[in-house]
């Protein structure tokens, strides 16, 4: 919503403008009314929309055409003022007042206008049957107002109406001439809608109309205003109402309704509680909120758009976890505890494009239909909220996050952990995601070490998709406690790996078992990232069903580990993971959520 409001008054000389600013401040009709007044602004304390508004005369005695289309440019909303009983100066608004304002702008970009009818004390009966036809010619006409500067007759009214105008403009909303929603508006709308409708039936019940209306206006409706707004619609539409409950064309019409009747404010407070701005766009607010955050290093609070400290990480909050819960129950439709293609679809339907492409279905576990299930679902939340917090808040509030949790902004779905020396330092971590990086030369099976990790074997269907994820992530037992463990596949030159790509909670070194140089690799990764750090390592001998062969190293890989007291290398082989695959990843995770006790196997 603008931060102030620029009303300019225009019209024909002795119409009345400068006696309807005076009245309007003074609360009566001037004695004596100088040519022009000069600028006045108006407290938000005392204006009905709590803005503060300015209020522009013009003369056309004392002011250039320059200065004049300065103003307009300026304007939020132009009072074109006639005189009711002088019908040349009601001929004048569109033979030259409404053209100078909006004669060169595009449909949908012109300035809004209110039509004003001054000096109604000295006029028996309404000037508005010449007015209709101006109107309805002009669409960026709002209202008309009658008033009477010497009788205070409609004053405030006229300043509000003007105000209305610019804080709950017609414009982005409604085309007047084709007399339905513009497309943006139905598109914000029928998000609202289908993230109201929390029993996902495409009906919005009494019950659901009822917390929606108490979530935008902060109260229910009485039973009978219910059945009233039920009634209009039933009344005025095909499918509006169907099982005694609100449909999309139904919620629709409804807001097609208080437009057309002048309530624009209506539907102006329901969309910007749903983060919309004056475009209808989400606001960056509202996606991206402030988050408090207590840093542990110090005893100040931080505030501000969320960047997370130097090791520490973010995961969901209970919040977040059991919003995502409601979320998946209401889609997961055939109740077979995985969400299809179509199913997912759905629940990204109040997004503007689908998070999630084709590469999910390589990164998380999957049905045995192929389709994301519920651990999947959650492992992919957890790995949006460590990897990219921002845009996990993005999606977070397309879903609705703070007004179906009634939480301030969805940043209470997301917890920022300890700092990681903190941790270390006390020997215990309440983290429950954690970073595994798995680093070796090309062709030793990295990506088949992944695919394991989520029950997809090197035959699966699923890797004849020209798809490709860097990621797999699952959960993992821990002394009992349920942990997320990312795994990630380093892709590096064979002699070079930054300090960037070493940075993580364990390390899996792999080698290939079957070729005798790929150790050596993996023994100077060691040296140069991990000898000296605090980060555990887990050495794996890949392509443990091929026969193995002596390694060109100083040193073989199961006396490398005991002299830098790192547990043996364990075998994996992507043609039967289950055979160990396992303890592997049981063995990555404990070392990830224990890296300092010492475990030489």
């Amino acid at each position: 919503m603008k931060q102030d409001v620029r009303i300019l008054l225009l019209g024909e000389p002795k119409v009345g403008k400068t006696s309807l600013i005076m009245s309007l401040v003074g609360e009566e009709f001037p004695e004596e009314v100088p040519p022009r007044a000069e600028e006045i602004t108006i407290p938000a304390d005392v204006t009905p929309e709590k803005v503060p508004t300015h209020i522009v005369d013009y003369s056309e005695k004392e002011q250039t055409d320059e200065v004049l289309r300065k103003e307009i440019i300026k304007a939020n909303v132009v009072c074109v003022v006639y005189d009711v009983t002088n019908e040349e100066t009601i001929d004048k608004i569109k033979t030259k007042w409404i053209p100078l304002v909006n004669g060169n702008a595009e449909k949908g970009n012109k300035v809004p206008i209110i039509l004003v009818g001054n000096k109604s004390d000295l006029r028996c009966g309404s000037s508005m049957e010449t007015i209709l036809p101006i109107m309805n010619q002009f669409s960026e006409i709002e209202t008309c107002v009658e008033c009477s500067a010497k009788n205070l007759k409609n004053i405030s009214e006229l300043f509000y109406y003007a105000q209305k105008a610019v804080l709950h403009p017609t414009a982005p909303l409604y085309d007047p001439e084709d007399k339905q929603l513009k497309q943006l508006c139905v598109r914000a709308l029928s998000r609202i809608f289908y993230i109201s409708d929390q029993d996902n039936d495409r009906i919005l019940s009494d019950a659901e109309l009822n917390r929606f209306q108490k979530s935008c206006f902060g109260n229910p409706l009485a039973p009978q205003a219910l059945e009233d707004v039920k009634t209009v619609v039933w009344k005025n539409t095909n499918d509006g109402v169907q099982d005694n409950g609100l449909t999309l064309n139904g919620f629709l019409f409804l807001n097609t309704l208080f437009i057309q009747r002048g309530r624009h404010e209506t539907t102006w407070t329901i969309l910007r509680k749903f983060g919309y701005d004056d475009n209808l766009e989400l606001t960056d607010d509202y996606l991206y909120p402030e988050y408090v955050l207590p840093l542990v290093c110090f005893t100040s609070t931080w505030m501000g758009r969320l960047r997370v400290p130097a090791g520490c990480s973010t995961e969901l909050s209970p919040s977040g976890h059991q919003f995502l819960q409601r979320l998946f129950d209401k889609y997961d439709e055939d109740k077979d505890s995985a969400l299809s293609p179509a199913e997912l679809g759905n629940l990204f339907l109040v997004c503007p494009y689908l998070p999630w492409g084709a590469e999910v279905y390589l990164t998380v576990p999957t049905s045995d239909e192929g389709y994301v299930s519920h651990l999947g679902y959650r492992c992919q939340w957890a790995l949006s909220a460590y990897f990219d917090i921002h845009r996990c808040l993005e999606h977070l509030g397309y879903l609705g996050y703070s007004i179906l949790t009634e939480q301030e902004s969805q940043s209470a779905a997301i917890t920022v952990t300890q700092e990681k020396q903190v941790e270390l330092d006390r020997r215990q971590t309440q983290r429950s995601v954690f970073l595994c990086k798995v680093i070796g030369p090309r062709g030793t099976g990295k990506t088949a070490f992944l695919q394991s990790f989520v029950g997809c074997n090197a035959g699966s269907k699923r890797h004849s998709s020209s798809a490709f994820s860097p990621y797999a992530i699952n959960t993992v037992q821990v002394s009992s406690q349920e942990k997320f463990l990312i795994l990630n596949e380093v892709d590096v030159e064979v002699e070079f790996l930054k300090a960037s790509d070493a940075s993580c909670d364990v390390a899996c070194l792999m080698y290939d078992a079957s070729d005798p140089h790929s150790f050596d690799y993996c023994a100077s990764i060691y040296k140069q990232h991990f000898m000296e750090s605090s980060i555990p390592c887990v050495l794996v001998a890949s392509k443990a069903d091929l026969p193995e062969v002596k390694q060109a190293h100083g040193m073989t890989p199961a006396e490398f580990c005991y002299k830098h007291q790192l547990p043996p290398p364990l075998p994996f082989s992507g043609l039967f993971p289950d055979s160990a695959g396992g303890g592997i990843y049981s063995r990555l995770a404990w070392a990830a959520v224990n890296p300092y006790v010492s475990d030489s196997g």
